[in-house]
């Protein structure tokens, strides 16, 4: 944000409102849209969590302030013209009321990526994954594996992580790279599996990664 910034900067509509569009800051995934006015814009840029005005009940409303969801903001944005802000934030769990990750899941037109442009083994999977693992969880469609786990609960999912952390260990030990490659994958979904039962977000995982490359960067 430039030192010349100021709220009277942003064009807002016959209504008071300005278009919101909130992005998670790492995945870069689309999470919700919603929209503020000049009050709940103050109180996001002074609080540093996300504040929005509903139209449908006419009030400020601090987002997670009963679901404990909040959002911690990272950046916040305006377009060309002013009318419309892009807000990039750390979620402290889903941001659709309907308990997704984004309020965003449903896909109604889709055109594959062209060859050139796909990217192999890209670390987007692992958001992709836990958005399933989510899914499931919430959905508990019969006949899926994903569903069998969250029905036996914590213990059975333990054991899961136990012996797939096992096989790694043995596909490691006999330099066996095509058996470790999948042993480590069934590790990371039953990992992330856990996780989602813990109800704690696999961005909390990367953040202490990130904390710990900083503290890291600084001793060297």
């Amino acid at each position: 944000m430039t030192t010349e910034f100021t709220i009277d900067s942003i064009r807002f509509d016959d209504n008071g409102l300005v278009p919101a569009i909130v992005q998670d800051a790492e995945t870069k995934e689309v999470l919700t849209l919603a929209y503020m006015n000049k009050e709940s814009l103050r109180l996001s840029m002074d609080k540093g969590e996300t504040w929005f005005y509903s139209r449908s009940r006419q009030q400020l409303w601090h987002k997670g302030e009963t679901s404990g969801h909040t959002q911690k903001i990272v950046e916040m944005k305006y377009d060309c013209d002013k009318d419309a802000l892009v807000v990039l934030v750390l979620p402290n769990g889903p941001a659709c009321h309907n308990g997704t990750v984004s309020c965003f899941e449903e896909s109604f037109y889709n055109r594959p990526l062209p060859e050139e442009k796909k990217k192999s083994g890209s670390t987007e999977i692992l958001s992709l994954l836990e958005q399933v693992i989510e899914e499931r969880d919430l959905k508990r469609p019969e006949g899926t594996y994903t569903t069998y786990l969250f029905q036996k609960g914590v213990d059975k999912i333990l054991k899961k992580v136990g012996e797939e952390a096992s096989e790694v260990i043995i596909a490691a030990k006999n330099r066996d790279r095509e058996e470790l490659k999948w042993e480590a994958a069934d590790l990371l979904y039953h990992l992330m599996v856990l996780l989602r039962e813990q109800k704690l977000p696999f961005a909390d995982v990367l953040h202490v990664l990130e904390k710990r490359h900083k503290e890291k960067t600084k001793e060297s």
